[in-house]
This record gives C-alpha cells, sequence and structure tokens, in this order.
C-alpha cells in the first residue's frame, strides 16, 4: 500500500472493544464456564506473564533500579522498543527483575521462555565472571555468563510444568565481578501453559501448506452484496499434527462483531469456534489432527457485504472493491499460529502462496476486474459468470461496477487492464495504461518474470490510501508514481511473500526503492536527511509498534527504508546489488522472506562485514 497524507494515518489503531475481543488461541471463555468448576483440577490455557515484553511500563515487575527495563541507547529490544538491561556496569553490581506468576492447576504442559541477548568486554574462553541466574521460587532454572556470549537475541526454553498449581516468583539476578562489563538484555518472556494435548509446533515449517481455494459467489444488483460457497484443501508439512486451522476474516475489521461484513456459516469438514481478535479469526477444529503430508479440506458458507467507502473494502457509488474478503487461511510455524489484529495503516496481511477457482455470478451491467486470469460466460438472463483462476497467489481480491475499461498489453506481453470509475478522464486512463505496461516489464527485467497472466489496475481518485496490492490486481489513484509502486508489489509481498505484519519494510522499502530504480532515481544523499524520533524507532520494527507510533510509518518503513538499500547499493555496486536482489526473488519464488535471510543473503554478497551497516541503518533481525 502507498499512504497518502490526507487521512490520518492512525485510523487503523486498534480500538479497545477490538482488544478486548482478542484472546488467546484455545482459550475458553470466562462466561462460557459454570460458576463451580466441577473439576478442580482442569487446565485453562494461559500465557502467565504479564508485561513481557515492557512495552506497558515497569508493573507488574519489580527491578532492583530504575534502569533495568528501559529502552535507552547501548542496546536493542528484540520486538517492540523496550527491554530489559540487567548489568552492563564493568565493576561489582547486582540487578534484579522479577513479578509473581500463577501456573494453573492441571496443566500438563508449561514453558517458560525468553530472548536473551548478552555482550561482554570479558576475554576469557574458560571462566564464568559475570552470571545470570533464571529462577522459580528457590529453584534455580538456568544460569548463563560472559561465555554464552552471542552478537544478537537468543530464545531460551525451560520446561517448568512442575510448578503447576503453584503461585511463585519469576526472577532474574545478573551479578558482575569488579572489572571488564557484561551485559545480560532480556525481552519477550512468557510463560505458556496448556494441557499438554497439543503441543505448539516442533519445527518451523510453515503450515497448512499448499491451499487450494474453490469459491461461487452470487452478487446482488448493485455488486455490495456477495453470498454463495468456499471451500478449501490444504495440506499439513510439518512434522506437528495439526488440529485445527484458523480462517482470517480480515474485513470484520470495518464492521462489528455484531454485524460481521464477513459472515461464515455451515461450517463442514471441521466444527467452528466463536470468532476471536475483533472477529478477524476463526478457528475450525479438524475432526482428528492431521500427520505430516495429510490433506483436508473444509467448507462454509458465505456472506459478504462491502461498506460504503472508498476503501479497499468498499464501495464509491456504484463500484465496489473487494480487497481481502475471501477468508484465507493464517500460518503457523514455530512461534505458533499467526493471528495478529488488522491494521489500516499498513498490511497485516501474512498467507502462503495459494491456488484460486474463484466463480462471480453478477448482472451483465458491471464489470469485474478481479485477480488471476478471467472469463466471461453467459449466466441466467442479464446476469454474467466472470471466472477468474490463478496459481501461486497469497490473496484474491476483485472489484465490481459500472467502469469504463481499456487493454493494451506490454513490450514483454503481459496483457493490462486499467478500469476507471466516472469521473476519471480518457487522458488520465491511458496515461495508467501506460505506465502500467512499462512498470510491469521494467520490474521484470529486474526481478524475474511476471508470471500471473493479466494485470488489472482499477483507478478512483477517491481511494484515501493512494494504492492497494493485489495478486494482479491493484488500486491505485491517477499517479504515476503510485501505479508503479503497486505493481512492484507483484514482486515484494507477492511472489517474494513476508509477514507483512512482523516486518513490514520487507515488502514497502523494497517495493519502493524498486519504484525508484525504474523511474530511474539513484537515491543520491537520501540517507543523509534520515533523523530518528527515539532509539526505539528502527525500519525493521513491526505494525504494532508503527499502530502505535503511526505519524512515523511512512518516513521511516517507506522513506529510511528504500535509502538503505540505495545504502547498500552503494557498498555492494550496482551489478552485485542487482545480481543479490534477482537471486533473492528467486531463491523466494513463491515462498516467503525474513530480515535475518535477507541480511544473510547480502553478506554473501559482498567480503564487506555489514554488521555496522545494519547497526547504522536500524535494521535488525
Amino acid at each position: 500500500m502507498r499512504p497518502t497524507p490526507h487521512r490520518a494515518l492512525g485510523a487503523g489503531a486498534v480500538t479497545a472493544a477490538a482488544l478486548a475481543a482478542l484472546c488467546l488461541p484455545g482459550t475458553s471463555s470466562a462466561a462460557a464456564r459454570p460458576a463451580t468448576a466441577p473439576v478442580a483440577a482442569a487446565c485453562t490455557p494461559a500465557q502467565a506473564v504479564a508485561n513481557g515484553g515492557f512495552e506497558s511500563g515497569t508493573s507488574p515487575w519489580t527491578q532492583s533500579a530504575s534502569t533495568v527495563i528501559t529502552s535507552r541507547s547501548g542496546q536493542t529490544a528484540h520486538g517492540g522498543g523496550s527491554y530489559a538491561w540487567l548489568d552492563g556496569v564493568g565493576g561489582t553490581h547486582t540487578d534484579t527483575l522479577g513479578q509473581s506468576v500463577t501456573i494453573p492447576s492441571g496443566c500438563g504442559a508449561a514453558t517458560l521462555t525468553f530472548w536473551l541477548h548478552i555482550d561482554t568486554a570479558e576475554t576469557t574462553s574458560s571462566t564464568a565472571y559475570d552470571k545470570l541466574t533464571a529462577k522459580l521460587g528457590s529453584t534455580t532454572l538456568a544460569t548463563y555468563s560472559n561465555l554464552d556470549k552471542n552478537t544478537g537475541y537468543v530464545k531460551k526454553s525451560i520446561d517448568v510444568s512442575s510448578f503447576a498449581g503453584q503461585s511463585v516468583n519469576l526472577s532474574f539476578t545478573g551479578t558482575e565481578d569488579s572489572s571488564l562489563q557484561t551485559s545480560f538484555v532480556l525481552d519477550d518472556i512468557a510463560l505458556d501453559t496448556s494441557d499438554g494435548t497439543t503441543p505448539p509446533p516442533a519445527d518451523s515449517t510453515r503450515t497448512p501448506a499448499a491451499p487450494s481455494y474453490t469459491v461461487n459467489l452470487s452478487g446482488d444488483t448493485s455488486g455490495t452484496v456477495w453470498t454463495g460457497h468456499e471451500s478449501v484443501t490444504f495440506t499439513n508439512a510439518s512434522a506437528t499434527a495439526l488440529g485445527e486451522v484458523y480462517l482470517r476474516l480480515w474485513d470484520n475489521y470495518h464492521g462489528t462483531c455484531d454485524a460481521m461484513p464477513i459472515k461464515v456459516s455451515n461450517v463442514t469438514g471441521g466444527t467452528a469456534g466463536t470468532p476471536t481478535v475483533a472477529c478477524t479469526a476463526l478457528r475450525i477444529d479438524l475432526p482428528s489432527p492431521l500427520a505430516q503430508g495429510q490433506s483436508a479440506t473444509i467448507g462454509f458458507d458465505l456472506n459478504i457485504t462491502v461498506p460504503s467507502g472508498a476503501d479497499r473494502f468498499g464501495h464509491d457509488g456504484a463500484f465496489s472493491f473487494v480487497g481481502n474478503a475471501l477468508p484465507v487461511l493464517a500460518v503457523r510455524d514455530s512461534a505458533g499460529w499467526h493471528l495478529d489484529p488488522y491494521t489500516n495503516n499498513g498490511e497485516s496481511f501474512y498467507s502462503l502462496a495459494a491456488d484460486f477457482k474463484v466463480s462471480l455470478d453478477h448482472p451483465s451491467t458491471l464489470l469485474v476486474p478481479a485477480t488471476g486470469t478471467s472469463t466471461d460466460t453467459p449466466g441466467s438472463s442479464g446476469r454474467t459468470v466472470t471466472t477468474a483462476t490463478a496459481s501461486k497467489v497469497r490473496d484474491f481480491a476483485w472489484a465490481a461496477g459500472p467502469f469504463t475499461k481499456i487493454s493494451g498489453t506490454s513490450a514483454a506481453g503481459v496483457p493490462v487492464n486499467v478500469y476507471s470509475v466516472s469521473g476519471i478522464s480518457s487522458t488520465s486512463a491511458q496515461s495508467m495504461l501506460s505506465t502500467a505496461r512499462s512498470a510491469v516489464d521494467a520490474h521484470a527485467s529486474r526481478f524475474g518474470a511476471y508470471p500471473y497472466g493479466e494485470l488489472d489496475a482499477v483507478i478512483d481518485n477517491n481511494y484515501w490510501f493512494g494504492g492497494m496490492e493485489y495478486p494482479g490486481f491493484v488500486l491505485d489513484v491517477v499517479s504515476t508514481t503510485a501505479l508503479t509502486h503497486e505493481i512492484a508489489h507483484q514482486w515484494w509481498y507477492g511472489i517474494a511473500g513476508d509477514d507483512e505484519y512482523t516486518s513490514p519494510w520487507l515488502d514497502e522499502s523494497f517495493t519502493d526503492y524498486a519504484t525508484d530504480l525504474a523511474q530511474g532515481k539513484t537515491g543520491t544523499n537520501c540517507w543523509s536527511s534520515v533523523s530518528w524520533a527515539s532509539s526505539a524507532e528502527k525500519i525493521s520494527n513491526s505494525m504494532a509498534y508503527w499502530d502505535a507510533h503511526s505519524s512515523r510509518y511512512s518516513t521511516v518503513v517507506y522513506g529510511y527504508g528504500k535509502c538503505a538499500l540505495h545504502d547498500l547499493r552503494r557498498v555492494l555496486g550496482d551489478t552485485a546489488m542487482a545480481k543479490l536482489l534477482k537471486d533473492y526473488a528467486t531463491a523466494h519464488w513463491y515462498g516467503v522472506s525474513t530480515t535475518a535471510e535477507f541480511k544473510a543473503a547480502a553478506q554473501a554478497a559482498t567480503s564487506t562485514d555489514l554488521t555496522s551497516f545494519w547497526t547504522q541503518h536500524r535494521i535488525e533481525g
């Protein structure tokens, strides 16, 4: 998405009501339990540590000094802006950090996890001069020292199931001897409990994999209400059994839980729970767990009601834009299920490449551009069935309305269609067609051939957000730069995917950099204008951070992000940088990119140590 300044970026901040509706997967509603539980030892899965990321001040932590929980410079957070920094004084010193936790009775599994970074001035390779001790009550769980130094954060995981039914103090104590500092830096501390019957994923494999969606919908006379059926077949790629899946009903953000724009009913192939995460996530329990390599299909009736408004999901008068409306499968990996909230500042969307076959029955007076390659066949009296087929795409979107359509073909042979709402001049439409034809070829020459068949651009100058990308389908205002940007997203998010909530820079920074290249801009001296708002501000921050600092999102992720890539090109050289990005796109074709993978690929492309480059440009991961 390319934001525009005429609407406040804070519009997507999560409301109190949305936060109240957000709950952990598998957690029972208190209202659903009887007043007196008949089985006292029943386990209610929970996360026992409060404020484990230190983003909500210091409560309920107790600390030996007010500087332990901090966001000051010198160290960095694993996530967000705050962390706990114990020691690092370089003299005889002790720091402590703790809080009381209650581990529910009857829980068969309880796991303490935290992220730990250790740096030290000690030079020994044999003596533990400075130590960090983790305890529950009087029991020492683990001890770390200057000998465990590391260049980044390392995740620690400790089984604490034996403490079930106890309220006990969780504590960390760091001690330094008389000289040479050692810093023990903690972040994202959690203590997860469960009944032990559904263990967390044992590997980093992303699942459910290879989804195949079949959708048949019928639209009303205006194209604002769509009803029908959707089914999805998927495979468990993980060594950990798959007992449930989650559907993301993203566009319920645009309504309320009492009046959901996206309604799922009559589920087959599993049992539906109650929607959570402000009704944007729906758990479906499978009849029996899927082992690795096994496949299953779920189906459901679907009702979509498009609200008023020139939005990525909304209608501008007679013209409807239906983005993120089809329920898609959430992703599970080593971090568990990704059930992030919707953000209106950028994107929350994280999905694996999938196949879609979508049939849209609509009045013949409406044109229906859509993701994939479309064919029109006659329907019942006065109606047309548009069938769109798309392979290896992460989402599916369409529009409906009395558009004016013009078409052309890029020099490389990509069919391009421009659909304009009323009020867009023919001159502007032709200009956008010319831009789209040249942009798709420019990006393809740098990153690999465009794989999605045709490309549809839907133009409306009333879009508050400037532009929005979907595979083979973009929404845009009349703007050469914005359209070139959205088409670059076909590679950076579409083909080389990413978790857009966790790592928005991987699509927006890369897309703005690609836009500069397509427009012949070199980014000369653009890094010299960088001015950070705080020590917590980083290019690689997640949307959780940017929703709390919305006025800085565009400046840092789009502006500073692309300037960092221009700087990297100057370090590597033009030829090496071009090869890096093309090879990187190829390596992640239809896959998922991470910051760590990109940093490793960049380092492999040069003999220059890039450690200080990433630090200077505030790119972590």
